[in-house]
């Protein structure tokens, strides 16, 4: 069995685990798949869950985090369930990670980060995704009933972790390739019994079901109607800096990446530390030379975006925090990050591409949390539309932290798949409330200067001019004036555009070379046809 293990981890794309059934055909024979959750219409959970291929992989790294909270609990012999475990999920940080404040230093976060490491395989084009941790484990009789199971809602009644619903992490499984393959191994964290591992598919279509099924379902491996395992002290997985001796390690062949993502430790972790804003444990992202031999950074630990935003004073200009209670949520805290409109050496237009690419990668400029997780967002349309601060439109970060909300609301504003919010009663009325109480916070100064200094900070005022005449009334003066005022511009460069057109034309002439008499004519035939030539015999003439 571990031979067979090996095999299907060694493989770094979808069709090298193809390859690996079949030189392996006995193992993989259709009467060793089984459904996940035991119920062949799993695909209306597993495909109704996150848009996003990026949310997905949260969704993996916050069963990773909530998996090193209950080794530690269990380590301390403390009931999950039991009261005395922690309520929270900060409790369980101070309770089980009591030297967690050393993580503010790079030496000690990076050594905590390693518990929890998100490595890239395969070739840059088609990487699959490695997901390890060092936490609570399984064994492989308990495998259907943690990791292959659907709706058991096995933590529930743990209050100090983020997961209730059991299946945030079969949400990843669509965007594996386009034939879902998903290597899963575990060992509990006590040494306590064998290596257990399975590969998850989806359920290729035989001729017979393709036309008597309408959907397909996602099923896992067992050999001799058990999970297949073998015992380990430990394994060389190619993690970095150690080696494999219990937790658990997740294997997504061919990932579906969105476009324009390479380097795990630069693109990923950015987009990491935008849905995990302000995460309970540090983690790991790794790239691996082989993928990217010029990049320099191949490993890079992530604790959040709060964190970058408060400590890299070179973008963010100002930010400040208010808590709000109301009859209608109980409580909330809103902070708010004002981006510098021009940094140092840069222009304006690079200053604000910078910040995008940094801070913006996802397009979230307002974040709805729970527990540092990010459950649901606004765009830039908040700002303009609600707020009616265009001139922040790139250059703010607003962060609605809803831990402390209550149940009744809360629970209504965010969706099971835990990436959007509910269009919902809930929704619309904390968007109205957000808008007034921004409105006449602290922002509407900030706005304010940002056009007393519209000519001195902008290189280009007249994209300003534009995007403040599009908000007047079409039948004002001032807008008549100002559209009359570009067009001016407009023609003015237009003019200028073809005298330097007319001038470099002339430059390109050859010059003049009379002769006496004519010796030889040239016709010029226009391609278009404007021109036409015909053709004449030799002594004769011809009239039009």
């Amino acid at each position: 069995m571990q031979a067979l293990f090996q095999s299907l981890f060694k493989a770094k794309t979808e069709q090298e685990v193809d390859d690996v059934i079949q030189a392996h055909s006995l193992y993989f024979k259709s009467a060793n798949w089984f459904p996940i959750g035991g119920n062949e219409s799993n695909f209306s959970v597993i495909e109704n869950q996150q848009s996003n291929p990026i949310a997905s992989l949260v969704e993996k790294v916050t069963n990773s985090i909530d998996a090193n909270l209950m080794k530690r609990c269990l380590e301390e012999g403390i009931n999950p369930r039991g009261e005395t475990a922690p309520k929270t999920m900060d409790e369980a940080v101070i309770q089980f990670y009591p030297k967690s404040k050393d993580w503010d230093l790079k030496t000690f976060r990076r050594k905590q980060a390693e518990e929890i490491q998100v490595v890239a395989d395969g070739p840059p084009k088609n990487t699959s995704v490695i997901i390890y941790d060092n936490g609570e484990g399984q064994n492989p009789d308990d495998f259907e009933n943690t990791f292959l199971s659907l709706m058991r809602g096995n933590k529930n009644d743990i209050m100090f972790v983020q997961g209730k619903y059991n299946m945030g992490g079969s949400g990843a499984i669509v965007f594996c390739g386009k034939k879902g393959y998903q290597l899963i191994g575990s060992k509990r964290y006590d040494n306590k019994g064998n290596f257990g591992f399975t590969l998850v598919r989806e359920h290729p279509f035989t001729t017979g079901e393709s036309t008597t099924k309408k959907n397909t379902w996602y099923e896992f491996l067992k050999i001799e109607s058990k999970i297949p395992n073998f015992e380990i002290d430990e394994m060389d997985l190619k993690l970095h800096d150690r080696k494999f001796k219990t937790g658990t390690i997740i294997k997504l062949y061919s990932y579906q990446f969105p476009t324009g993502y390479y380097g795990f430790a630069q693109d990923l972790n950015q987009s990491f530390n935008e849905f995990l804003f302000d995460p309970i444990l540090p983690i790991l992202t790794v790239d691996k030379e082989e993928r990217y031999p010029k990049n320099k950074v191949l490993e890079a630990d992530l604790y959040g975006l709060k964190r970058r935003l408060e400590e890299e004073k070179n973008y963010v200009e100002d930010w400040f925090s208010e808590n709000y209670e109301d009859e209608l949520f109980g409580t909330m805290k809103v902070t708010c990050y004002v981006f510098k409109p021009k940094q140092e050496a840069k222009s304006v237009k690079d200053t604000k591409e910078d910040i995008k690419r940094r801070y913006f990668k996802n397009g979230m400029s307002v974040l709805f949390s729970m527990n540092g997780q990010v459950q649901g967002h606004y765009t830039t349309e908040f700002i303009t539309r609600t707020l009616k601060f265009n001139l922040l439109k790139d250059y703010l970060l607003i962060h609605v932290d809803c831990t402390q909300m209550k149940y009744e609301f809360r629970k209504e504003l965010f969706m099971a798949s835990r990436d959007r919010l509910k269009n919902g009663d809930e929704s619309n009325q904390l968007r109205e409330y957000l808008g007034r109480k921004l409105r006449q916070s602290q922002l509407d100064d900030t706005n304010r200067r940002r056009k007393e200094t519209i000519g001195f900070e902008s290189e280009d005022t007249t994209d300003l001019i534009k995007s403040f005449a599009k908000n007047l009334p079409k039948d004002s003066e001032l807008f008549k004036l100002l559209q009359n005022t570009l067009k001016l511009e407009e023609k003015k460069k237009q003019q200028e555009q073809k005298v330097d057109k007319n001038q470099q034309e002339k430059k390109e002439q050859t010059p003049f070379n009379p002769k006496r008499f004519p010796t030889l004519f040239k016709y010029h035939n226009n391609k278009e046809g404007k021109i036409s030539v015909v053709s004449l015999p030799k002594w004769r003439f011809r009239s039009n």
